[in-house]
C-alpha cells in the first residue's frame, strides 16, 4: 500500500494521482516500489513496515549531506515517515562509457571534503543495524569502538561470537595505529559494496542506501572490494585523484571486518568463518 501521506504530497505538488506502481528488487532490508503519476513523473519508494521509526530520516539525511558538486549523483529524498521514504527516480539505464573511472573520480571528490572530526551528527543505520556515531577527534579510537568493538560484542551477546572472539576483535582493534596510516575524516558512503552503485536515467554513476558519517576515506574504498570488485580503472581513477598512502588494498580485509561483523549480526553464522579468517590474518 502506498501511505497517504505520499498519495497526498504527490496531488498538492502538482503531480497528480498514482497511475502505476512497479515492484524494484533488489533490497535486502525494504522494499522498493516505481510510481508512475499522472503527470508522468516518477518517483520511487522504499517501505520498511518494521524497520526502526527514524531509519527512514537517518536516510535522508545521509543523502542530503553527502551531495557535493563534482562528487558521485545521489538520489534526492522528498518525504519520509517512521515506514517509508520517498526518492527522486534515477531511472537506472545500461552504464555510459568509462563509467568505472567517472566515478572512481567522484568518490575522490566526495573524499577530499575533509572535515574536523570523526563521526555524525546523528546515529544512522549499516542495514538494520543502529551505527553509532558520536563525534570524536581520534579516528582510531573511534573505529575500535564504534565499529569493530560495537559489532563484536552485539555478535558476543547473540551468540555468534564466543567471548574469547571478541576479545580477538578487541586487540586487533586496539592495534589499528599500528596497521592504519593517519587519516583525516572524509564524508563516507559508509555500505559502498556494489549492489549501492547503481547508474542514473544517462547510464552515469550514481550510489544508494548510505550509511552516512565522517571516516577513513580507504574504508569506503574497501568496501567496493568486498562482494566483488569493480575493475582497476576504478582504482586506478582514485588514487590519480586522491592516492592512498602505501599499502591500501592490503589493508581492505582490515576495514572490511567492520561489515562482515555486521552481516553476522544481520545475517548469521554464514559470515562466521570470513569475520575469523581476517582475524588470523591481522593476529
Amino acid at each position: 500500500m502506498i501511505p497517504a501521506v505520499v498519495t497526498s504530497w504527490l496531488a498538492e505538488s502538482g503531480y497528480g494521482p498514482v497511475v502505476a506502481r512497479q515492484p524494484v528488487g533488489g533490497g535486502c532490508i525494504s522494499n522498493g516500489v516505481r510510481l508512475t503519476t499522472r503527470s508522468g513523473e516518477t518517483f520511487f519508494l522504499k517501505i520498511n513496515a518494521h524497520c526502526p521509526a527514524d531509519m527512514f530520516a537517518r536516510e535522508a539525511e545521509g543523502l542530503e549531506a553527502l551531495r557535493c558538486p563534482q562528487g558521485p549523483r545521489f538520489p534526492k529524498p522528498f518525504l519520509f515517515g517512521a515506514d517509508f521514504l520517498l526518492l527522486e527516480d534515477l531511472n537506472p539505464a545500461p552504464r555510459a562509457p568509462g563509467f568505472w573511472r567517472t566515478l572512481g573520480r567522484q568518490l575522490a571528490v566526495l573524499h577530499n571534503r575533509t572535515a574536523p572530526r570523526f563521526g555524525f551528527a546523528h546515529d544512522n543505520y549499516i542495514g538494520s543495524t543502529p551505527q553509532p556515531n558520536p563525534w570524536s577527534d581520534d579516528g582510531y579510537a573511534f573505529f575500535a569502538q564504534h565499529r569493530l568493538g560495537y559489532q563484536a560484542e552485539l555478535a558476543g551477546r547473540r551468540g555468534l561470537l564466543t567471548p574469547g572472539e571478541v576479545a580477538q576483535v578487541l586487540r586487533l582493534a586496539a592495534r589499528l595505529p599500528e596497521l592504519v596510516p593517519e587519516q583525516p575524516p572524509s564524508p563516507l558512503h559508509g555500505d559502498l559494496w556494489s549492489g549501492n552503485i547503481i547508474t542514473d536515467q544517462a547510464g552515469r554513476p550514481a550510489l544508494i542506501d548510505p550509511a552516512a558519517h565522517y571516516g577513513w576515506g580507504e574504508a569506503d574504498l574497501a568496501m567496493t572490494a568486498l562482494f566483488g570488485s569493480p575493475p582497476d580503472a576504478f582504482y586506478d581513477a582514485y588514487q590519480e585523484a586522491r592516492p592512498c598512502p602505501p599499502g591500501w588494498r592490503s589493508r581492505f580485509p582490515l576495514y572490511n571486518l567492520y561489515h562482515l561483523l555486521n552481516h553476522l549480526n544481520l545475517f548469521g553464522r554464514g559470515y562466521y568463518g570470513q569475520v575469523m579468517a581476517v582475524l588470523r590474518r591481522f593476529a
